[in-house]
This record gives C-alpha cells, structure tokens and sequence, in this order.
C-alpha cells in the first residue's frame, strides 16, 4: 500500500483542535467577567433599602398602637391615625390577634 506524502505532510503541518484550544486559553491579557447584572441589583437593592448604618444608629420607640387596641377597633374606626404605623408594629398586632383567634398556626 502506498502512502501519500502529501496527506502524511498537510496532518503534520495543520495545528490540532486541542492544541489551538490550549493556545486560545493562554492570552497575554487577562479577560475578567464583569457581572453587569449583579452590580445593578445590588444598587437598585442599596437604595430600596436604604442606608444600613443609619438604620441601626434608631433608638427604639414607643408602639403607636394602643396595647389595649382590638382588631374590631381598627375595623370599625373611619379615623386615620395619628402618626404612620411601621409595618413591624403592624405585622406583630395582627399575628397576635390572629393567634388569639386561632386563625394563625
């Protein structure tokens, strides 16, 4: 059987598809991945939260709400309240009363 030399010689000449693979990988600059996504979302969740420091510099205050105020009180009431309630106060009033109503296990 006879062997082509030109067939033996192009193999020799052409570079492999691993060693082309290796070479691509060895770049004198090195690229760094940006995550463009990460970075805004940690903005975008910065200011939504706002600044963490001043937040635990707040002393705590007295509850708005009365301890001795019923859920039926603030579903009957057409006032407004005084002052905003924190949504923290809020929350815990409801749960409370929704544990004493066994509405909430």
């Amino acid at each position: 059987m006879e062997t082509n030399g030109t067939n033996h010689h192009s193999r020799e000449n052409r570079p492999s598809t691993g060693s082309n693979n290796a070479n691509r990988g060895q770049s004198t600059e090195e690229e760094v991945f940006v995550n463009q996504a990460q970075m805004t979302w940690h903005e975008v969740r910065r200011q939504w939260a706002g600044d963490q420091s001043q937040k635990s510099r707040r002393i705590a205050r007295e509850p708005i709400m009365s301890w001795t105020t019923t859920y039926e009180d603030l579903l009957c009431s057409t006032e407004r309240f005084q002052q905003p309630i924190p949504l923290a106060e809020m929350v815990d009033f409801l749960v409370d009363t929704w544990h004493e109503e066994g509405l909430y296990d």
